[in-house]
This record gives C-alpha cells, structure tokens and sequence, in this order.
C-alpha cells in the first residue's frame, strides 16, 4: 500500500462512511500548500505515485479513477514542480509575519527533490539515494518502461520524465544490523575494521530485504538473510556483507536500466550512507561507475529550494538552476580490479532471490 489507490480501495472496503465523505485527495506536501494558498494542488512527479496517474499522457487516469470509485472532482490540479500555484492568503501570511505575495511552488516527490539537489536533470543523467530506502534515479527526455515492471517510470519534477528503482530497505539494514544485532552506535569503528584487503573477497551474502522488496522484484514475502557462514565468519565479515547486500541490490536495478538501452557511468549520490567512504567505494566499484558527491548534503531540500527559485523567476529554467547551483566536490571511480572482483560476487549474489523465492512464503 505504497501508493494512494490502495488505500483509497481498502477505506472503501473497511471504512465505507469515511469514503462517502472523500472531498479532497492530497498528498502531506500538497496539504501544506492547500493550507497556504487554499489552491488544491499536486504536481506531476508526487502524481505519478498515486497510481491514479497516467504518467505517459501526465492526466488523471479516468480507468484508475473508476476502479477506485472516486471521481476526478476531488483530485487535485495538476502544476509542474516550478510552477507558482499561488501566494499567501492573507490569515496565513498575517500569521507568518510575511507578505501576501509570497510565492508557493507546487514542489515534488521526495526523490524527485533529491534529484534536482544534485543537478539530475539531463537525459541519462542518474542519482543514487542511499538513505533508509535506496533508489537509482535516472532522468529521461522521453517514457519508458521496462518489460518486467522493474523500475518506476514517472512524470519527473523538470517537466520531462524519470525512471527509478526502488529498493525497501538501505541504510536501513545497516542500522537494524549495528543497533539491533550488534548493540553499538560507533559505525564507524564498526567498518574500521574492514580493510581494503577483503573488499570484493567476503564469503559471506546479505540478502537487504527486511521489508519485503520492491524493485526489482515487487515481492512482499521476501525476507532477509546471510548465506555463506563458517566457523571462520567474522564480526567484520556480516558487517561487510551488509554494506554489499544494499549495493547489489541497487545494481540489481541498474540492470533493469541497462537492459532499456541506458548506458550509465556516472552517478551523483546523496544520502546518510553516503557519509561512508567504505560504503561509496563498494558501491561504486559493484556498480562499476564513477560517484560524484554533491557539495550540500540536503538533496531534497536543495531540490525543493532550486524548484522554489524557479517559480520566482531567478532561474529561466530547472536546468539552468541546477547548472549555476549544484556544485560537486569530490568523484570516486572504480578500480578495475576490484570491479572485477566484485562482477564475479554479484553473478552469484544474484542466483540467491531466484533460489529462494518459493521459500519464502513459508517462512
């Protein structure tokens, strides 16, 4: 129930009364901008999550609309994420101590956001989020899709489109492993002990699907675990194996990415795991692109910033906004070696879900 239109059907099904009293459907961004503007309002990125949207055509699906039994009435008007949808209204502004003509951009999805907060912008052009989820968002002048329904294909917040993978949980597997296996907070010393010597040799896999999994496999029963211990398995060993699993499993979208003919070499990358450099050198060399880190660590208040300084005319464009604003400050490329290394491990990792997929339910 990821998306609005399920839980719109399961109020209808368990909570029929409050459906019959829908008035307006907004998602918690929008409503903050319907309580300054009054203007009920959405944009075309944080739409394409609904499932009510017909991201080829960027309108409101009339079929989506009628399976969910709602009419287009109550959804909201459609802006593109730099599109001033109004100002302050006048209670609102007198409240805030600032001035009625204050400008309010309709704004975007968090990914979207952190994707314009690092200048994603061009076609081809790819971000990775490595915060409590991950995604890989890859930019696209044109839609979309891929045959096995890997990958989101979205309206994206420049006025074009995007396609992104998904993965449940990321940094997110890091911290239930120190927090809640190994009791400590010290991350860091943590991975200390991981030197460079084991990178792309640890015997132990880490399977990252502690909520299920979304892209690439769309699998609510899937469910974590480590494969490959022995009595020589060490601390450093499934701590490693962690850091690996999340990184194969945002490879495992890029190659849903590939096989649309996308041809992927670099990448910014934002996030709290990006904080790592352990963690960005395995993921840039078991993805075998070059990582570019973003001067201001805010990607989607960055992106929401930019987008706010397009509605007010500084920037004639997204792109030119994010071409004089977002500044990198440091680029990781891949050692062939360790890539190759890293090829090997990933050819098996990816063996493991398939293997194990039946399994699961039962568990």
């Amino acid at each position: 129930a990821g998306f609005t239109a399920p839980k719109i059907l399961w109020m209808r099904k368990h909570e029929p009364e409050l459906f019959k009293r829908i008035a307006k459907i907004m998602l918690p961004k929008d409503y903050v901008n319907f309580c300054l503007t009054g203007v009920h309002c959405t944009d075309y990125s944080d739409a394409s999550g609904t499932l009510l949207f017909d991201v080829k055509n960027r309108k409101w699906s009339g079929k989506m609309l009628d399976i969910c039994g709602i009419s287009e009435d109550v959804m909201p008007k459609l802006f593109e994420s730099c599109e001033c949808v109004g100002t302050l209204k006048k209670e609102v502004a007198e409240e805030l101590g600032l001035s009625e003509t204050v400008k309010v951009a309709a704004g975007a999805g968090d990914n979207a956001a952190a994707a314009i907060g690092t200048g994603t912008v061009w076609n081809g052009a790819c971000n990775i989020s490595l915060g409590t989820s991950g995604t890989i968002f890859i930019a696209s002048d044109t839609f979309r899709v891929d045959s096995g329904n890997s990958l989101h294909a979205f309206a994206y917040a420049d006025g074009k489109y995007h396609l992104m993978g998904c993965m449940l949980s990321a940094a997110s597997c890091n911290k239930w492993f120190m927090d809640e296996i190994l009791r400590t907070k010290d991350y860091e010393t943590e991975q200390a002990g991981i030197t460079e010597d084991r990178l792309g040799k640890n015997h132990v896999y880490f399977l990252p699907y502690l909520m299920g999994e979304r892209a690439p496999h769309n699998d609510p029963m899937a469910r974590s675990c480590f494969i490959g211990m022995s009595m020589d398995t060490t601390r450093q060993d499934l701590t490693q194996s962690v850091l690996e699993g999340v990184a194969f499993g945002i490879r495992d979208s890029l190659e849903a990415a590939k096989a649309l003919g996308l041809d992927i070499r670099t990448s910014m990358i934002c996030g709290g795991g990006a904080k790592s450099p352990l963690w960005k050198k395995i993921l840039a060399n078991v993805l075998n692109i070059s990582l570019s880190s973003p001067e201001t660590e805010q990607g989607p208040g960055y992106g929401g910033a930019i987008l706010a300084a397009v509605a007010c005319g500084k920037y004639a464009s997204v792109e030119d906004a994010c071409r004089k604003l977002v500044r990198v400050t440091n680029t990781l490329t891949p050692d062939p070696e360790l890539a190759a290394l890293y090829e090997s491990r990933y050819q098996t990792y990816r063996k493991l879900y398939p293997a194990l997929k039946d399994i699961f339910p039962e568990l």
